[in-house]
């Protein structure tokens, strides 16, 4: 065949392999990139490469799939693909090329310490390309995260998707491909050597959420990325426990072998601590008095479909999506589902489970607490709810794609408002975000994960401000407690690095402190003095 008649079949086969894996996957936004099918845009030079002991070109690639992926680090949908990404490449070792293209949302997102802090914190393995200034989102036409894009070994893009995908889904593409160009000769199987960097181990890695246990005198840790709950002496850090075998997984059973898959909220009823397992998208009840893990809600699998209507069902048969924080009230369980955008409700007794506020529009907008179906416009929108606390009356909510702290009423009646945010304005309410402190129309903040009630006020792990700010509840006034903005560790003046978690006892606040891996205290007495707590007897996972 010369060369252009297999130009010209290679065309159409790349085609039908598009529209047939389109079609019988029902991916509306799946579609070939018909606007580039002459080829695809080299990448810039210049730009930073991370997880990588080299720069890559997409020439030097060819004979293999290119699979790239536009992310950025706060976005919940981004991270939600993370384990498909990782199952491709298991799956096809020599024959695909994940790449990263990390386009930052945020501005702190832009930062290259901190992009290389997410990398090793999601536990990415494959390079990133920092893309900051968004050339290359915009070289590539991407109007979304995540934006995957499917390059053939020849250099044509064949399939591209806005939003989450599947290993499965990407999985059909290849296997329908793979075959033709490997007859054709144009499939390179050799393996390509990459070398990921590393990091030294902690004793805590990424910690996520912390509860403070007053009367008891605890403190509980979701010691995120070692996978495991750390119990430790409020007063002076002394290690009591550590719950889970710190090995990814799903498995109940006793301290040492119960599994989890990075926890992050928690809750304490009496001597039952309930946890957020975040990756494994479950609600899991560690028996602190028997010292057993149980699984009390979730299948193990991320709830991807919209419902028709919202309803409550089966707290063991129904899917979740990337639980994030807890609050008991009364005798409900509160889930913060950064997945679907919403706040969820569970009976303690274990009968039923649903949709409490938000009607699933990545957003913030206040209004009615539920609409009856998906969507519906006129009610509460959250954006990725991450933190929660409350006063016994409302329900506070740390909204952090749209840098806001909400309250829903926990009567079931009234409306969700906005404390500090975004909320008034009449767009660009995910994209409005800085640092200011001040009355709620001027106030500012970016991405918070945390918030805790504590002593008449509420208290907000600023996360991507590196501060702690303090806000009055019934003005919205806004102040900084801690931290001076720039990402350092230190104790005076006091420094954090994407502080994630707080919680509160005593005067004091508990702050996971989550990329400098340590909890910090600040005394709310001592005009908010800051300091780190030891972490005697505390060793990372024999494993690690």
């Amino acid at each position: 065949m010369d060369h252009g008649k297999r130009k010209g079949a290679l065309t159409l086969v790349l085609a039908v392999v598009a529209l047939v894996a389109a079609l019988s996957l029902g991916m509306v936004a799946a579609r070939p990139a018909a606007a580039q099918s002459d080829g695809v845009a080299s990448l810039p030079e210049g730009l930073a490469w991370l997880n990588t002991h080299r720069p890559l070109r997409l020439e030097e690639l060819r004979g293999k799939f290119i699979l790239m992926d536009f992310w950025t680090y706060c976005c919940i949908n981004c991270m939600h693909i993370l384990p498909e990404l990782k199952q491709l490449e298991q799956d096809y070792p020599k024959q695909l090329v994940v790449i990263g293209v990390h386009s930052a949302k945020f501005q702190t997102e832009k930062d290259r310490d901190n992009i290389r802090e997410a990398i090793d914190r999601y536990e990415i393995e494959h390079p990133v390309l920092v893309d900051s200034d968004l050339s290359v989102w915009r070289s590539y036409n991407v109007r979304a995260w995540p934006t995957v894009i499917l390059i053939d070994p020849v250099g044509k893009p064949i399939w591209r998707h806005g939003g989450e995908i599947t290993a499965k889904q990407v999985g059909a593409v290849l296997d329908r491909a793979i075959p033709f160009y490997r007859r054709k000769g144009l499939l390179d199987e050799r393996p390509l050597e990459l070398v990921p960097e590393r990091t030294a181990a902690t004793p805590l890695r990424f910690p996520g959420k912390v509860l403070a246990d007053g009367p008891g005198n605890r403190l509980f840790i979701a010691d995120s990325n070692h996978n495991r709950i750390v119990v430790v002496r409020l007063d002076d850090g002394t290690l009591v426990d550590a719950i889970g075998s710190g090995r990814s997984g799903r498995a109940d059973g006793d301290y040492r072998t119960a599994r989890f898959n990075k926890p992050q909220g928690m809750a304490l009823v009496d001597e039952a601590l309930y946890v957020a397992d975040t990756e494994n998208h479950l609600i899991r009840k560690i028996d602190l008095r028997r010292g057993e893990v149980s699984t009390i809600a979730g299948t193990g699998e991320q709830n991807r479909k919209i419902p028709k209507r919202f309803r409550n069902s089966a707290p063991r048969k129904t899917a979740l999506s990337s639980p994030w924080a807890l609050w008991r009230h009364d005798q409900h369980l509160y889930i913060a589902m950064a997945g679907p955008h919403q706040i969820w409700r569970m009976t303690l007794s274990g009968k039923s489970i649903g949709p409490y506020a938000g009607n699933g529009r990545e957003d913030i907008v206040d209004g009615p607490l539920l609409s009856k179906e998906p969507f519906a416009l006129g009610h509460a929108s959250f954006a990725q709810p991450s933190g929660l606390a409350s006063d016994g009356t409302w329900l506070y909510v740390a909204d952090s794609e749209g840098s806001s702290i909400r309250a829903a009423p926990l009567s079931g009646k009234g409306d969700v408002r906005t404390v500090v945010g975004t909320s008034s304005l009449p767009q660009a309410r995910l994209f409005t975000f800085g640092d200011v402190d001040g009355p709620p129309d001027q106030a500012r903040l970016q991405h918070p994960l945390g918030v805790v009630f504590h002593g008449g006020m509420l208290y907000v792990a600023d996360t991507y401000n590196n501060k702690v700010k303090r806000i009055e509840p019934e003005t919205g006034k806004v102040a900084t407690l801690a931290g001076d903005g720039r990402p350092g560790q230190g104790d005076s003046p006091a420094r954090f690095n994407e502080p994630a978690g707080i919680t509160a006892a005593g005067g004091k606040l508990y702050v996971a402190d989550t990329n400098n891996h340590l909890i910090r205290v600040i005394d709310l007495e001592r005009e908010g003095q800051v300091s780190t707590l030891p972490l005697p007897g505390l060793d990372p996972p024999s494993w690690n």
